[in-house]
Order: C-alpha cells, then sequence, then structure tokens
C-alpha cells in the first residue's frame, strides 16, 4: 500500500498533516519531507499530525515522526499526535513515545458517543 498526505490549515495557527496509508522504509521519509515543508512555508504555532487513517508504522516511521518533532522543536513549533489509529497508539506506547506526542487517546472508527439518557 502507498502513502498520501494532506495538508491543511485549521485555525488558531495549526497546521494539519494527515497521512493515510502504511508509514515504512519505503515511505517515511514523505512524513519527514511534509513537517519540513511546512515549516520552510510557515512557522505554525502547533502541527497536528493526525494518524487515524494510517495502517501500520515501523521502527522508520516512528524515526521519521520523531526526527519531525525535533525539526519542528529547533523552529519552536509544538508537533503533537491526533487520533492516532490503534495500531499506531500500541506502536507509539510500546515504544515509550507516547508522552511525547502529547499521549492522545487511540481513535476508534465507528464507535458512537455513549447516549446520556434523561433522568440519568
Amino acid at each position: 500500500m502507498s502513502l498520501s498526505i494532506v495538508k491543511s490549515v485549521l485555525s488558531g495557527g495549526v497546521v494539519e498533516i494527515a497521512p493515510r496509508g502504511e508509514i515504512d522504509v519505503d515511505t517515511a521519509y514523505e512524513v519527514r519531507e511534509a513537517i519540513a515543508e511546512v515549516l520552510a512555508k510557515s512557522r505554525p504555532l502547533r502541527i497536528e499530525l493526525n494518524m487515524r487513517l494510517v495502517t501500520f508504522i515501523d521502527s522508520v516511521g516512528i524515526s521519521a515522526m520523531v526526527a519531525g518533532f525535533q525539526t519542528a522543536e529547533v523552529s519552536d513549533v509544538k508537533l503533537v499526535v491526533t487520533e492516532p489509529s490503534r495500531f499506531v497508539h500500541r506502536q507509539l506506547w510500546v515504544t515509550g513515545l507516547l508522552g511525547l506526542f502529547g499521549a492522545p487517546e487511540p481513535y476508534f472508527a465507528g464507535v458512537a458517543t455513549p447516549e446520556v439518557l434523561p433522568g440519568a
């Protein structure tokens, strides 16, 4: 599977980078380049790496994320992970890097928000 990356400017000086697919030895450089490109064009307050649609990530992909975090930090930009897929969340947890990226909760597709019953 290939990797595609969508970049969006959100309100409040936030740029979202949303990869879709697999981040591995063949595609990890694309994540690093996307972060570097955002930083070369502007200095957002925060970069949100939305990992909801990432189905697989290996050690090279994790390394690319750490490199992106460090590049952003040098530029005084906060890089956080948002909505990690369960696989990404587990990989960040196992490697001890979940806290580095803001300790996001995993994204659960199709899970409805619990209803609050009247009088409950």
